[in-house]
C-alpha cells in the first residue's frame, strides 16, 4: 500500500472511530435526557474534522505537476498540518477561557453513573485512536497525521481531567475543573504551538537532516573516482519529492565523457536510495607535475591553516586567464564576509604573485 493510501485509511479510521463514539454519546445522552453529553457527542463530530483535512490535503498533494507547479503538490500536506495545528491551538485557548472563568466563578458540576460511564469510555477510545493515528504519522512522517493523533490525544487528557475533577469532587466535595483545566490547554497551547514549527518550517526550507547528508556522503563517496563531496543543497517539495545538488571533486585527468557517467550514476543512486532528484557539479583536482598542481598546492595549504574556515574546495587555475579562483566555507564566528575576503586575498596574492585571485564565500546549506 502506497504512502498517501495508509494515509488516508488511517484517516478513515479516526473520522468512523469518531462517528461510532459520538452515536454512542448521543444515545446515552438521549435515553439519560443529558445536553452535556449529547453536545459533548456533538463535539466528537467535529473532532473528525481534523481526519477529513489530513485526507483532503492528502488527495491534493497526490495532484501530478504541471506547467505551474513543476515540483508537483506534496507541500499541501504541510498546509493540512498546518491548519489542525491552529485547530488545536484554538482548542486550546477556548479551554483556557473557560477554565479560567471556573476558577473565577466556580460552579458545582454534577456527575452520575452514566456520566462517569461516558467519560470512561471516551478516554479509551481518545487514547487508542490518539497513539495510533501519531504513530502512523511519525511512520508515514505525515505532520498531518501527527497533528490529528495529538488533537485525539489532548481530547482524552482533557476528559481524563474531568474524571480526576470528578473523583475529587465526589470524595472531598472539591471542584477542580478550573485549575486542571487551566494546565492542560497550557499545554496543549505549547503543543500546538510546537506541531505548527514543523510543517511551518517545511514549508520555510528547514535545514536537512544531518543523517541524510551522512548517507549522501556516504553514497557518493563509494565511488573511486571521487575525492570529495561539497555544497549539497536539498529543496523539499512535500515528503516524497526532494530536489537537490551537489558537487564532486575528480582528477582534473578524467575525460567529459568519464564525468557524464560519473555523474549519472550519481544521480540515478540518489533517485534509488532516497528519492532525490540529483544534480551533480564537478570540482577538478589537478594531477600530475605541473604549474596547476603546485598552485593548488600552495594555495590549498595556506587555506587550510585558517580555523575560521571549516571547508576549502572548488580550487581552479587557468593559464590563459592567469585566474586562480577557490571556495571557501566559514564558520558562524564570522561576521564580516567581506573583510575576511579581504585579508585572504591579501594572503594568497603574496603567496602566488602575479596572479588574479577570486575568492568565493560559499554557505554551509546541510550541514
Amino acid at each position: 500500500m502506497s504512502r498517501s493510501s495508509q494515509i488516508i485509511r488511517t484517516s478513515v479510521i479516526g473520522i468512523i472511530t469518531n462517528v461510532l463514539l459520538a452515536g454512542f454519546k448521543a444515545l446515552v445522552g438521549i435515553l439519560a435526557q443529558s445536553i452535556a453529553i449529547v453536545m459533548d457527542a456533538v463535539n466528537n463530530l467535529s473532532d473528525a474534522l481534523s481526519s477529513v483535512i489530513t485526507i483532503i490535503g492528502t488527495k491534493l498533494s497526490q495532484r501530478p505537476a504541471d506547467r505551474k507547479h513543476p515540483f508537483g503538490y506534496g507541500r499541501v500536506e504541510y498546509f493540512s498540518a498546518i491548519i489542525i495545528s491552529v485547530i488545536v491551538i484554538v482548542a486550546g485557548v477556548t479551554s483556557l477561557i473557560e477554565s479560567v472563568k471556573k476558577i473565577i466563578e466556580p460552579t458545582e458540576p454534577s456527575y452520575t453513573k452514566v456520566t462517569l460511564i461516558v467519560i470512561i469510555v471516551a478516554i479509551v477510545v481518545k487514547l487508542l485512536l490518539g497513539w495510533y493515528v501519531k504513530s502512523q504519522g511519525k511512520k508515514l512522517k505525515s505532520d498531518a497525521l501527527i497533528a490529528s493523533g495529538s488533537d485525539a490525544l489532548f481530547d482524552a487528557i482533557i476528559t481524563l481531567a474531568t474524571l480526576i475533577s470528578a473523583g475529587v469532587m465526589l470524595i472531598w466535595s472539591f471542584s477542580l475543573d478550573g485549575i486542571l483545566g487551566t494546565l492542560i490547554s497550557i499545554l496543549i497551547i505549547k503543543a500546538g504551538i510546537e506541531m505548527l514549527a514543523s510543517p511551518v518550517g517545511e514549508l520555510l526550507g528547514s535545514r536537512v537532516s544531518p543523517e541524510l547528508v551522512a548517507d549522501i556522503k556516504k553514497d557518493v563517496m563509494a565511488f573511486d573516482e571521487v575525492h570529495g563531496v561539497y555544497d549539497i543543497i536539498l529543496h523539499n517539495y512535500g515528503p516524497d519529492v526532494m530536489i537537490g545538488s551537489l558537487h564532486i571533486s575528480v582528477d582534473d585527468s578524467l575525460t567529459a565523457q568519464d564525468i557524464h557517467g560519473l555523474s549519472r550514476k550519481i544521480s540515478i543512486l540518489m533517485y534509488q536510495n532516497h528519492g532525490i532528484v540529483m544534480t551533480v557539479g564537478v570540482y577538478a583536482v589537478a594531477t600530475g607535475e605541473n604549474q596547476r598542481k603546485e598552485i593548488q598546492s600552495l594555495v590549498m595549504r595556506a587555506l587550510a591553516q585558517h580555523k575560521e574556515l571549516v571547508q576549502v574546495h572548488g580550487f581552479f587555475y587557468s593559464e590563459a586567464e592567469n585566474l586562480v579562483t577557490v571556495d571557501v566555507v566559514p564558520d558562524l564566528s564570522v561576521k564580516d564576509e567581506n573583510a575576511l575576503c579581504a585579508d585572504l586575498y591579501g594572503e594568497l596574492s603574496a603567496l602566488v604573485p602575479g596572479k588574479t585571485i577570486l575568492i568565493t564565500v560559499d554557505h554551509n546549506y546541510s550541514e
